[in-house]
């Protein structure tokens, strides 16, 4: 047989309830606590036929909500018509087997919508690695409920026939895991690859100051984007728009190109699995020079958006505190004293309209200080013949000043840290100002290189 495939893995043009349960442990989700569902449903296709939410301290180990509104569930189900239960959360294979044997539908959690969106949207062979594997993984525990060739096993009758058919289908439930796994070992290999590729591409890029924008899904990044480069990448009014990384030329002011990337968005409850399979995606903001944390300031959870987005940066290994927080929408804003209430709470954000163009300026001023901040102001003597050296210097660094000495040159300029390493050789001597603006002790010759060395608390490079 072919790999396997589940008949029902699309949702979309579905008439479906919406079920949320909200627990003591979580955040305050609003007013409205399915909206998120509901945009999540609607991008997917779903026509949205009821809802029903419910407040407990825990989810029920068995059906995940109460028996009670559990047969308010049943009931709101005959009167709809509905074809499919979608539940805010994440529903282990247990609770979905029993929802689904109780209601007679198929059952949806928030990880597969989710799933599903990234599958109809992936664009590039690497997207459809990325989304085929975190399928797979959600999939394979929950192969009883999932498979529908297993489902009308599960419908056989009594007695010896449905004993021969129970066997029937644990052996093809036996072979569709290790399709599965075959496959997944498959895909982990192939975005090996892929990750080393892309890890080589951004690598090449070092020498070109890169900046990386990051932030809540529908946050406006791609529309900020465009606003900076003049690039045409698409915009949607939609969750999850953007899967691939896209990187565009930025003329900054005040300093020159620099390369800003564009990358897939996040949302509360993520699954563990989808970030995992994009971390080669989330390559370019692993290793920008700065990141812009762009907000819906005009999202009434814009704070709870922070906090999440913060935790998925934290999950692929990013300081989320040295992003610089970029308020967008704000000419969207109805209450202002909610605007200034952010601004407060985030004294360092920058306010701007990605749609008129408000800010901009300000925000492309202040991202300039911040790649500044990496520079140091360094004084270099040479042999007059290193001509290494100065084809070095004038690809990576700013020459202030130029004097020979005998059959040495003395050089003052700025170069980036991660550089300083380069200007290394036996003839080479380079020592860094110090805070007081004078000229730290001499760095003796370096001989060996760190991508990114540091200094002490003197201006001295450690060697």
């Amino acid at each position: 047989m072919g790999e396997p495939k589940r008949n029902e893995l699309k949702v979309g043009e579905k008439r479906a309830i919406l079920v949320g349960v909200i627990l003591a442990d979580e955040p305050d989700p609003g007013e409205d606590p399915l909206e998120e569902l509901r945009g999540l449903v609607e991008t997917a296709g779903v026509e949205v036929v009821g809802e029903l939410i419910q407040r407990r301290q825990f989810p029920d180990i068995k059906t995940y909500i109460g028996k009670g509104k559990l047969e308010e569930l049943q009931q709101m189900v005959e009167a709809t018509g509905a074809e499919m239960l979608i539940f805010d959360g994440s529903l282990n294979p247990a609770q979905g087997r029993n929802l689904e044997s109780a209601t007679g539908l198929m059952i949806v959690d928030r990880s597969e919508i989710i799933l599903d969106i990234f599958a109809s949207h992936a664009r590039t062979h690497e997207a459809k690695l990325q989304v085929e594997l975190a399928q797979l993984l959600y999939f394979r525990p929950r192969l009883k409920r999932m498979w529908t060739h297993l489902s009308r096993e599960a419908g056989g009758s009594g007695g010896g026939a449905g004993a021969a058919n129970k066997g029937t289908g644990e052996q093809q439930l036996e072979i569709d895991r290790r399709l599965i796994d075959k496959r997944i070992s498959e895909l982990k290999v192939r975005l090996e690859e892929v990750q080393k590729q892309r890890a080589r591409m951004v690598a090449q890029r070092r020498d070109q100051q890169t900046i990386s924008l990051v932030g809540y899904t529908n946050a406006g990044k791609s529309t900020l984007m465009n606003a900076l480069t003049g690039a045409d990448v698409y915009v949607a009014d939609q969750l999850f728009a953007t899967l691939d990384t896209r990187t565009r030329n930025w003329q900054l002011p005040h300093w020159g190109t620099v390369l800003l990337s564009d990358t897939v968005g996040f949302i509360r409850k993520l699954p563990h699995n989808l970030v995992a399979s994009f971390r080669s995606t989330l390559e370019e903001a692993r290793r920008a020079d700065v990141l812009l944390h762009v907000v819906d300031a005009s999202h009434p959870e814009a704070e709870l958006q922070i906090a999440t987005v913060n935790e998925v940066l934290k999950e692929i290994d990013i300081d989320a505190s040295e992003a610089i927080l970029v308020l967008n929408k704000v000419d969207a804003v109805q209450d202002h004293s909610y605007l200034d209430v952010l601004r407060a709470r985030y004294p360092g954000a920058i306010s701007v309209s990605a749609r008129t163009g408000l800010g901009l300026e300000r925000l492309g001023r202040y991202v300039a200080e911040r790649l500044s901040d990496g520079f140091l102001d360094v004084r270099i003597e040479a042999s007059v013949g290193n001509g290494r050296l100065f084809g070095f210097l004038a690809e990576h660094a700013e020459v202030i000043d130029k004097q020979y000495v005998d059959s040495k040159v003395i050089i003052q300029g700025r170069i980036a840290k991660r550089f300083l390493a380069h200007l290394k050789g036996d003839d080479v001597r380079v020592t860094v100002e110090g805070q007081s603006g004078e000229y730290a002790t001499a760095l003796t010759s370096l001989r060996t290189g760190e991508e990114d060395p540091e200094t002490d608390d003197a201006g001295r490079l450690r060697a």
